[in-house]
């Protein structure tokens, strides 16, 4: 009955041992320690993953007799539980060791940012397996040191199906696309990972249509694949591909969940993020940091000051207000809903503040034309040690454009430069070209536009012919218009400004044409509208639209405030005079 206990394996192994000892009696009492040692084994392994590191220690400390095994288990379980200086001494201290015991103290080197450590012990082993290998290969990709990973998996003796898929993964994040699709070609044998490494890295890489192909040709799809495909398409704003491709996962899981609501909140499309969340909360699956980040971000879209604080509420709940990316994340949506002091007071709960955080509370403050607060937290953010770069100058520089600054702006585009360093980018030009031409200073952009070092694109230009309709600029607001519908031919906006500047200077046969125009080549006005919430739904309004079922009361709703703020004037003239 005894053997009933012990894997197949096990009794190979004795019977191996048998044979070798020439037929020798078999000792029960031998077998009876094996097999004790064999369920200590296990159980040690058990309590070490549930975390009960002290109770395995105990029970390998209590151990009458310990075999390699025994030791392997416990080194792993201590770097498993945080605590790899005890699994180092303990590797020192064993009387013998086998490969699993040196592969072991790699992993966890790794699995404590310790690759260096790691590659030690690699080159310390007397005897190496193809798992030896993968580890120490697959640790130099982890730490983007690819370089290394490629010179290993090159001198590798045997590879198989592991190795080449964490080379490809490696080559992928370093964008050496060609090589990662070289060596995935050159496979014998792929598996599921291999797919979904080299489908997921062309995604990261924003080369979609390679990925969708290799998707086509994929026929055991899984879900981390499909999960890649959908991140895709919503990088490419197909919402409806990426939800279609959703629906077909039969075993949705948290990650899938997360990229579909990423990918609504991310392209506007708010509401869905947050229906969506309700679904995944009735399926009974887990809520972490990044679907609360995502629904902050739906909240942002939407301006939903109600859904956002329920947000930070489950933030408290399951305690991931600590996480600095979600801090960031609720600076960001308490701004883009007007709550700029509850923006702040987020911002004081990070005790460490990284360059993120930073750039995040300064283009707060900018967004709300609050230039000395912008400019004060940027002081103290040098301070603090954290160097600006390029994001913080284009917050400070549309901080100055919010606050109608234009003098400051071209002392910081200036500075961003010159003390800083910092070569301005396209983004940087076409911040300060608004600037300058909402001032009526639209020449003097005019010549920066012509002096920059690159080729002005459709930012630049589209701000330049901002600038020209608030200053009725007929001759530059024509050529930035036409520079706009060169870039992009479908753009409407470009064509209404340059109809109303026609309007303006009374050139109504321009006009006339220019709405030719529009309809020659397929281009409609994009309607502009505004919404707010009101008892649990999103009301939507639209100039000149009379179709809410309510207009007739809103209507006179307006003309009371209307009322009222002129009678506050009139009493406030009165005051004054």
């Amino acid at each position: 009955m005894l053997l009933l206990f012990i894997p197949q394996s096990k009794i190979r192994n004795l019977i191996s041992i048998n044979l070798l000892t020439h037929h020798f009696p078999f000792d029960s009492l031998q077998f009876h320690s094996a097999q004790e040692i064999y369920a200590s084994n296990v159980k040690i392994g058990a309590l070490s993953r549930s975390g009960k590191i002290e109770a395995a220690r105990q029970l390998f400390d209590e151990m009458p007799k310990r075999d390699v095994v025994s030791w392997n288990a416990i080194i792993t379980g201590h770097w498993q539980n945080g605590c790899f200086g005890e699994s180092k001494r303990l590797f020192e201290l064993m009387p013998w060791r086998n490969v699993v015991s040196w592969n072991s103290m790699i992993t966890g080197s790794i699995e404590n940012g310790m690759i260096d450590d790691a590659h030690t012990y690699f080159k310390m082993m007397p005897v190496r397996n193809t798992a030896s290998w993968n580890a120490i290969i697959s640790g130099f990709v982890r730490y983007d040191r690819i370089g290394e990973a490629s010179r290993l998996f090159e001198e590798m003796p045997r590879r198989n199906v592991i190795s080449y898929t964490a080379m490809i993964d490696g080559f992928m994040q370093n964008g050496e696309i060609e090589r990662a699709r070289a060596l995935f070609d050159s496979m014998l044998r792929k598996n599921a990972v291999s797919w979904t490494v080299i489908i997921s890295g062309y995604v990261e890489n924003q080369r979609f249509d390679e990925a969708k192909e290799l998707f086509r040709q994929m026929k055991d799809r899984n879900v981390v694949a499909m999960t890649a495909m959908i991140t895709g398409y919503c990088k490419e704003g197909k919402m409806e591909d990426a939800r279609i491709l959703f629906e077909e996962i039969q075993c949705k899981d948290q990650v899938s969940f997360n990229a579909m609501i990423t990918g609504y909140a991310q392209n506007g499309i708010g509401e869905e993020a947050l229906k969506l969340y309700i679904l995944m909360i009735q399926k009974g699956l887990q809520t972490d940091h990044s679907t609360l980040i995502s629904l902050l971000t739906a909240s942002s879209s939407l301006a939903s000051i109600k859904e956002g604080k329920q947000t930070h509420t489950l933030l408290l709940k399951y305690g991931f207000d600590s996480h600095i990316s979600a801090c960031n994340a609720l600076i960001t949506m308490y701004s883009k809903c007007g709550g700029i002091l509850d923006s702040e007071s987020a911002f004081g709960q990070i005790e460490g503040p990284d360059l993120v955080s930073w750039n995040t509370i300064i283009a707060a403050f900018a967004q709300h034309g609050l230039y000395k607060k912008a400019l004060g937290f940027f002081k103290k953010m040098e301070s603090s040690g954290v160097k600006p770069d390029g994001i913080t100058f284009l917050s400070i520089l549309s901080a100055c454009g919010h606050a109608g600054m234009v003098k400051e702006s071209v002392y910081w585009f200036g500075s961003m430069l010159e003390n800083y360093k910092i070569i301005p980018r396209s983004e940087h030009y076409a911040c300060l070209v608004d600037i300058l031409a909402r001032a009526g200073q639209v020449e003097k952009a005019y010549k920066m536009i012509l002096e920059m070092p690159f080729e002005a694109d459709l930012g630049i230009w589209s701000a330049l012919l901002a600038g020209c309709r608030a200053s009725l600029d007929f001759e530059l607001g024509v050529l930035a218009a036409k520079k706009v519908v060169e870039l992009d031919p479908k753009n409407s906006g470009a064509y209404v400004m340059l109809s109303n500047i026609y309007a303006a200077c009374g050139m109504w046969r321009e006009v006339v044409k220019v709405r030719g125009l529009m309809k020659e080549h397929g281009v409609k006005k994009q309607t502009a509208y505004s919404w707010m919430e009101f008892d649990n739904k999103v009301n939507y309004f639209v100039g000149g639209d009379v179709s809410h079922p309510a207009i007739e009361g809103i209507h006179l709703e307006l003309k009371q405030i209307n009322l009222h703020m002129k009678a506050i004037d009139d009493i406030f003239v009165q005051m004054v005079y």
